[in-house]
């Protein structure tokens, strides 16, 4: 008589491993609730401007429904060159350096499945975006946390990836502007950095998803510097800059053999981006600045009320140079960063993310994604407080 079927035991073990990601889980609970403010999920609450939606419908309407090149639409790749090397000072080749790929999630996945083999390291700032780790593992790597800190404005250091660096290590992985802290780097502790990736012969994978929500100083990317274009693969897309993130679009540019690497795997598994969304993209980086700016210069106000308050009700708070998050410290309550958070959803109907869901450097933390009307902010705000003061009492 045949065993019966557990369909348990056919999980892969390395998939079996991973945790459910610690801010959808959150929010499964979020979502029982009603009359709740989020200040969580972290996506702009602006509709895609219409001239890029028109863009999209009107592909649609001209039959624009085929699949395309594997790497994505020569004319995107081109309109994407002339904006890096304009913006970035990234000079890269549209025919074979540059792959369109569905979100930067997935541009991220096969770049780590193009270039790590099993047991190599992958080291990553933390706290950090809740997929890092999982995508290092689901490539059959080991990820390497390297914490940041508040007091240094929750960029990383030089000195701590080059003491986290070992005979396997293989890959720097780096995003700034930075979920969920919104720290970012300067030129000086960037070039400082390069120096170590030269020394120890790594490559490295940027993901400057938020570069253009930058609100003080320039955004450089390390992909730029000397001797690093070479050995960087450079990850960007549509979905924070443009309000695009149903879109699904990013890219991925790089060194020849790299992306094409990325694009046989890309190839086999999504085989294209959708070419709708491609059209969509094409306008946005033709002709969505403005559309950026304006939506960059109301986060900043609400930005600068939000860390004011969080400040004032006693949650030390870093003024985030980037991104659209604030990630306060709850530790004055006596509260975890669970507690604190699960606590004030029930009690005040606010959510935030707890810092734990970015990795143990985020406990003590929670992310607050200003990414909502400020009128909703301003009114979260004032139930964050009487939270806070009653637990004081």
């Amino acid at each position: 008589m045949a065993s019966p079927f557990q369909p348990k035991e056919f999980v892969a073990q390395h998939v079996a491993g991973i945790p459910r990601s610690g801010i959808r889980e959150f929010f499964d609970i979020v979502q029982s609730q009603s009359d709740v403010i989020s200040l969580g999920v972290g996506e702009p609450d602006f509709v895609t401007p219409w001239h890029i939606r028109e863009a999209a419908i009107y592909a649609l309407e001209r039959g624009k429904t085929s699949y395309t090149s594997n790497l994505g639409l020569l004319k995107l790749r081109e309109a994407i060159s002339r904006h890096l090397k304009k913006s970035f000072g990234l000079d890269y080749d549209p025919r074979n350096q540059i792959l369109i790929a569905v979100g930067v999630s997935e541009a991220l996945d096969i770049a780590l499945r193009a270039v790590i083999n099993p047991g190599d390291e992958v080291l990553y700032h933390e706290p950090c975006y809740v997929s890092y780790s999982p995508s290092v593992a689901l490539a059959h790597g080991v990820a390497v946390p390297v914490a940041c800190r508040a007091e240094n404005g929750f960029a990383v250091t030089a000195q701590a990836i080059a003491k986290a660096i070992t005979p396997r290590s293989k890959v720097l992985l780096l995003n700034f502007p930075t979920n969920p802290t919104g720290g970012t780097m300067t030129r000086v502790e960037l070039l400082q950095i390069a120096d170590v990736v030269l020394r120890n012969n790594l490559l490295v994978i940027t993901d400057e998803i938020y570069s253009e929500l930058t609100f003080e100083g320039e955004h450089v990317s390390i992909a730029s510097l000397p001797g690093m274009r070479e050995r960087t693969v450079f990850l960007h897309g549509f979905s924070k800059a443009y309000a695009m993130t149903g879109f699904r679009i990013g890219y991925a540019c790089g060194p020849v053999e790299i992306i094409e690497a990325m694009m046989r795997i890309h190839q086999y598994s999504m085989l294209c981006a959708s070419v709708i969304s491609q059209e969509a993209a094409l306008e946005a980086i033709l002709h969505g600045e403005a559309d950026t700016i304006e939506m960059r210069e109301q986060y900043r106000v609400r930005r600068n009320y939000i860390v004011g308050a969080l400040n004032a009700m006693g949650l030390s708070c870093h003024l985030p140079r980037g991104s659209f998050y604030a990630f306060p410290s709850v530790k004055p309550t006596g509260l975890s960063s669970k507690e604190f958070a699960l606590k004030l959803l029930e009690q005040e109907k606010v959510a935030c993310v707890p810092g734990s869901a970015f990795g143990p450097s985020g406990e003590g933390y929670v992310r607050c994604c200003f990414a909502t009307a400020l009128e909703q902010i301003e009114i979260a705000a004032e139930r964050m407080e009487r939270f806070v003061r009653s637990c004081k009492k």
